[in-house]
């Protein structure tokens, strides 16, 4: 009698077993276990569960509370921690919880950590801007052979080990900002018959060089065969402004040089509006562009204190107005960005803001870069007249349901109705918004 006892509970076990590996490979499941680890969202939020997950588990979701009152319920205001069902609650304030979905309501499937944001809100923008940004020090986007008596090709700077992309921060320990600085203090030092030493910053290190100036027979100067350049400039879109503070974001990625590739160091900048005069189309394999130019009389201008992956970030000062959208726009978390129909602001003539159709086709949470989402473009009359993407759209806020979710960023270069876009919340995180500590006033 014990002997079967014994078999029909390990048949039993083994049921269950059975049953729990079955259950941990359906959809439902297996959806659970591909959320983040870590998500944020906004005060004000109901705190829902994925459309994917099946209602019996979503039923069985454990919410543990750091903060007291930041949740809110039919019931009352929610202090520790509680199991609820299909009444989800909302978000009361900025703090720290922790999602615990069960099977069964007894087996921990995952555990998620939420950062609860302010609800922040925010001018979308659309705007057609010019960008002026000088670097710290000047860049290496070239080199060149310097002719000595000889006729021979040297190549000084090239030999002493300095590369393109190299940030020259100083030379005979002199700070320079422009070419014509390098130039002058070269031939200061090679008229003196010395070597010349160049401070440099490559990538996250500074390195001094010794490099020996060569008179050229053709400039009749010093020189150590070098091409560099101070500064950059062109045409890009403004996506939101912080009604407030005026803290602006526009690009969605970086400005790198476009010798080198490299990301511009940021000494000082400014932005201004811009008019798009004409727009080059893109096709395959060929990115189009705006072709624009800046306002003298702009309505607004603003410093650019950050150059950063998700792009320039600063203050504008003036009136920014969006035709479109007269009051202050809600945003939307990465989570809470889904595929589908959605619409982005740009600006194809003059500085007349206008919304165009596209598709979100997918959503790539978790990434820490600037392409975030897929987008294509389904706007007919877009299509006709700029063949898709081009360049001079980075930036243009994308909105879906009424919130302001991204920007476009990319283009794929063999496609030119489909790029890329990063998420609202890793720019305003950029711009030192959406904090978990900060308070709700303080961010309207």
């Amino acid at each position: 009698m014990g002997v079967q006892r014994r078999r029909i509970r390990k048949g039993i076990g083994f049921l269950l077993v059975t049953a729990t590996i079955g259950l941990s490979l359906t959809a439902g499941v297996q959806g659970i276990l591909r959320l983040p680890d870590r998500e944020r969202l906004l005060v004000g939020d109901r705190l829902t569960s994925p459309a994917a997950i099946s209602p019996y588990i979503a039923r069985n979701i454990q919410v543990a509370v750091d903060q007291k009152h930041l949740l809110r319920h039919s019931a009352g205001t929610l202090d520790s921690r509680y199991n609820y069902g299909e009444a989800y609650p909302v978000l009361a304030g900025t703090g720290h919880l922790q999602l615990q979905y069960l099977l069964f309501g007894l087996i921990p499937l995952k555990k998620i950590d939420v950062d609860v944001v302010p609800n922040v809100k925010v001018i979308p923008g659309g705007h057609s801007i010019g960008v002026m940004l000088q670097s710290q020090g000047v860049i290496v986007v070239g080199q060149s052979a310097v002719l000595d008596k000889q006729g021979k090709k040297n190549y000084p700077g090239k030999d002493a080990g300095i590369r393109l992309g190299d940030l020259i921060l100083k030379v005979d320990g002199k700070e320079v900002k422009s070419d014509s600085d390098v130039a002058q203090i070269v031939n200061e030092v090679g008229t003196k018959g010395q070597e010349v030493q160049v401070t440099l910053r490559r990538g996250n290190l500074v390195e001094n060089k010794s490099v020996h100036p060569i008179y050229c027979q053709e400039t009749k100067r010093y020189r150590i065969g070098l091409y560099v350049r101070d500064s950059a400039a062109g045409v890009g879109t403004l996506t939101f402004v912080i009604p407030v503070s005026g803290k602006y974001g526009a690009l969605g990625h970086v400005i790198n040089d476009a010798d080198t590739n490299q990301k511009i160091d940021v000494a000082e900048g400014k932005v201004v509006a811009s008019n798009i005069q004409s727009i080059q189309p893109g096709r395959k394999g060929q990115p189009g562009e705006k072709i624009g130019s800046f306002v003298q009389n702009s309505p607004f201008n603003g410093t650019i204190l950050k150059n950063s992956r998700f792009g320039i970030f600063g203050y504008l000062k003036g009136e920014v107005v969006n035709p479109l959208y007269s009051e202050p726009m809600s945003v939307a978390t990465e989570s809470q960005v889904k595929t589908g129909p959605a619409k982005f602001l740009t600006v194809i003539s003059g500085d007349k803001i206008e919304a165009f159709d596209i598709s979100i086709e997918r959503v790539l949470p978790g990434r820490a870069d600037s392409k975030g989402m897929v987008i294509k473009v389904t706007d007919t009359r877009l299509l006709s007249s700029t063949g898709g993407i081009v360049q001079g759209m980075s930036g243009s806020p994308i909105i879906q349901d009424n919130k302001l979710v991204g920007a476009i960023t990319h283009v794929f270069i063999q496609d030119a109705t489909r790029g890329y876009g990063c998420f609202i919340e890793h720019m305003l995180r950029e711009a030192e918004m959406m904090q978990p500590g900060e308070k709700q006033e303080d961010a309207a």
